[in-house]
């Protein structure tokens, strides 16, 4: 299925993305079709974006919603299921992993705040599928102070990636940094306009390699 034109057939429940987000989704997420797949996306706007994940993924996906708003309950239907609770309370996100399984994917389409966005990134990347895929979306919002954001301003998320671009690469810090739980896990950071998509993945031994004879 091509998420594009599904997008602009769909004539279900409403859906608000950018369109310069889908070719990123389809790069990242179309790995996952027709496979046992767990999809957790954080924020249910109206509930369109659940069905299009839906139809994408296919019968043997399994869908979570998460949303502060008790009214999303009613987006829940076969294959989607909807929990109602804050994205930076632990306890709750906890509760959501120990109830639906390990996220194959994460998507973070919910407050766009700077401190909501760290908050579930540091309880549920660590926990994501040795394999999975996390992307957080609308990050133009880390520019903005309504959303605790500013250009270069401590705290947004934008910063925080800048920072593990250096605990991706510190196998190679020498003494400057040690490799963290980050370093070993995650295979990749991809940057877009407003998006930032992580790829965890197993990592073997570093090393540069030599082919052939030394004459």
């Amino acid at each position: 299925m091509n998420l594009w034109q599904d997008f602009l057939t769909n004539d279900q429940r409403l859906i608000h993305k950018w369109k310069h987000y889908f070719p990123v989704y389809e790069d990242h997420f179309s790995r996952f079709v027709n496979r046992d797949v767990v999809l957790l996306e954080i924020g249910c706007g109206k509930g369109g974006s659940l069905q299009m994940w839906k139809r994408f993924f296919g019968p043997h996906a399994r869908i979570i919603g998460i949303d502060i708003n008790p009214e999303c309950a009613a987006y829940a239907e076969d294959q989607i299921d909807i929990r109602i609770g804050s994205q930076d309370d632990v306890k709750f996100l906890d509760s959501v992993l120990d109830e639906f399984g390990t996220p194959d994917i994460i998507l973070d389409d919910g407050s766009h705040v700077m401190s909501h966005i760290q908050a579930s990134f540091a309880a549920l990347y660590p926990r994501l599928e040795r394999n999975g895929v996390y992307l957080v979306e609308d990050l133009h919002t880390a520019y903005w102070d309504e959303f605790e954001g500013g250009l270069r301003r401590q705290g947004s998320f934008i910063e925080t990636c800048k920072d593990l671009i250096d605990e991706l690469n510190a196998d190679h810090a020498r003494d400057a940094m040690k490799p963290t739980e980050f370093t070993r896990s995650t295979h990749s950071m991809h940057f877009y306009d407003s998006i930032v998509v992580f790829e965890k993945g197993r990592h073997t031994v570093k090393q540069a390699p030599q082919i052939g004879h030394d004459y």
